[in-house]
């Protein structure tokens, strides 16, 4: 695990004490369920359910000397639950326990990511309704294109993140389910009717059909889910340290009172936390390619993937709890400098409005080709001198007065036109 990262609440989910009670919870649930349809006697379930406990140190033990996971626990839980202990265990294989325990480990982590992109949605809500008129420059390659709002830049990712939430919900329901089906999945043993059972009472689903294991593409569409979450977080990093630029400053990460930017430079105020969560979405990657490695296995079972597993389920459920939390905390306390945002957008002198121009001179008969001829050659004018307007150089351009009045050239360049459906555009991704 990446400890650094971890908040309390999504690393007690993958803690050996966890893990080892979600071992337990099933073990007792298939006795309940052994019980119930006369595999074993009536009363082991209430013996062992009160005298069944585990030692991790005692577990552990056990195991450098076994070398295996499941029967150092089981040894150490009949330990203490003495000659009922024989029923624990009985006609199950140790995937039963690992893959439906792996479950309930997942839905316990997937709720608190549920929560998670759920309150970062609601923080880009909000951004989008507060900024839903804030003028900026649209950018294409980097380059000023038109108008819009800040308001629908934030609009755009609460939509993505609300696409985000739904595909996670989806991909959340496919790993919820356990299986109780034996060595090779035949219920060779044990009546399906006994992993029924289980699952219901572990608030799991039955799987259709399985090996010795729950088939890992369940399991990779859940990390590459992740990782989708993690591209979209960069995304938004990503475009808000371009923002923050000082030759752009429209935003700016908030800045704590006693923080340092620099050892060298102090005055520089740079967007660490976003190029922290870009930074991380490349290990949700890499685990979600590790993710898809594990999906051929041997035959019925092997267990290239139970080691990687180890690895990726924890730290990519850690660390995108905490990219989460991190975006949400940028967002929340983002510094938004409309002065500036208006400045830049002015800085083109007009040039924002060329299409505009375009579509007038043609609805007056021009062609497309003629149309852009005069437009372009008027934009190479204002590239060329600072100190020229677009729209002052076309009001005084004769191939241009030959269609256009006055009045209708300053109806071309109105900032409104370019932001009347704002509303309509907030509305229809629910942000209004």
């Amino acid at each position: 695990m990446i400890e650094r990262y971890t908040r309390p609440e999504m690393g007690q989910v993958w803690t050996e004490e966890n893990k080892l009670k979600k071992w337990l919870e099933v073990e007792i649930a298939a006795l309940e369920a052994l019980a119930h349809y006369s595999y074993i006697p009536k009363d082991i379930p209430a013996i062992v359910r009160k005298k069944a406990k585990f030692d991790i140190k005692r577990v552990h033990e056990i195991e450098a000397t076994v070398q295996h996971d499941v029967i150092a626990f089981l040894t150490n839980v009949s330990e203490y639950v003495g000659p009922a202990g024989r029923y624990v265990h009985f006609g199950l294989t140790s995937s039963d326990i690992l893959d439906t325990g792996l479950a309930l480990q997942l839905k316990e982590a997937s709720a608190i990511i549920l929560r998670e992109l759920e309150t970062l949605g609601k923080s880009l809500k909000k951004k989008a309704r507060e900024h839903a008129n804030t003028l900026m420059v649209g950018r294409s390659h980097g380059v000023h294109a038109e108008p819009i709002t800040f308001g629908l830049k934030m609009a755009l990712f609460y939509a993505e993140f609300e696409r985000n939430r739904e595909r996670f919900k989806r991909a959340a329901e496919s790993v919820e389910y356990g299986k109780i089906s034996g060595a090779v999945g035949t219920f060779a043993n044990v009546h399906p009717k006994v992993e029924e059972y289980v699952c219901k009472k572990l608030g799991l689903k039955p799987a259709p059909i399985s090996t010795q294991i729950v088939q890992r593409d369940r399991h990779a569409e859940y990390l590459t889910t992740i990782a989708i979450i993690g591209g979209s977080l960069e995304k938004l990093a990503t475009e808000l340290r371009h923002l923050q630029k000082t030759e752009t400053r429209e935003v700016e990460e908030a800045f704590g009172k006693g923080q340092k930017g620099s050892s060298a430079m102090p005055h520089k105020r740079n967007p660490i936390t976003g190029e922290r969560v870009a930074g991380l979405s490349r290990i949700l990657r890499g685990n979600a390619m590790a993710a898809l490695e594990n999906i051929a296995l041997w035959h019925e079972r092997d267990i290239t993937h139970s080691s990687v597993e180890r690895i990726i389920f924890p730290d990519s459920t850690i660390l995108l709890d905490y990219m989460l939390a991190t975006t949400r905390r940028i967002i929340d306390h983002l510094v938004v400098y409309k002065e500036n945002m208006r400045a830049n957008l002015e800085k083109g002198r007009g040039m924002v409005f060329s299409q505009g121009l375009l579509l007038r001179l043609i609805e007056k008969g021009l062609t497309r080709e003629e149309a852009y001829k005069i437009v372009q050659d008027n934009a190479k004018r204002v590239w060329e001198n600072e100190k020229v307007q677009l729209k002052e150089i076309v009001k005084k351009d004769p191939k241009v007065k030959k269609y256009l009045t006055p009045k209708e050239i300053d109806e071309v360049f109105d900032y409104h036109y370019h932001t009347k459906h704002v509303n309509h555009i907030l509305k229809r991704v629910g942000v209004s």
